[in-house]
């Protein structure tokens, strides 16, 4: 089975990416690194984490590669758990820890 592209240029894309990651990285972390950064822009960074983990589960959820895309009650009371108990204790492990033991529960109960 012949290949489509060389491995010279697989090699390339994968130099070039890397290079332009570290040039992302840095130019948050080298270039800014020893300056104090507005107000402002401190407040909303504050809200990434925030923005970013739910935006990663919430597929997860939704359309788990697990059921080919259904959603699933095992799932979907781990995340309302995991809500729930974060909301209420505003302690992300024990959102975290919650969540699992339902979802590891539920899908020993539902088989």
């Amino acid at each position: 089975m012949s290949s489509a592209h060389s491995d010279l240029t697989i090699w390339v894309v994968i130099v070039l990416l890397g290079i332009g990651t570290f040039l992302i990285r840095w130019s948050f972390l080298g270039a800014l690194g020893n300056r104090d950064l507005p107000q402002w822009f401190m407040r909303m960074l504050r809200y990434t984490p925030v923005a970013v983990l739910p935006a990663l589960v919430a597929p997860l959820v939704m359309w788990p590669a697990a059921t080919d895309g259904q959603p699933e009650p095992a799932r979907l009371s781990a995340a309302v758990v995991t809500v729930t108990i974060g909301v209420l204790t505003k302690n992300v492990i024990l959102a975290i820890l919650g969540g699992a033991i339902t979802l590891f529960g539920m899908l020993y109960v539902l088989g």
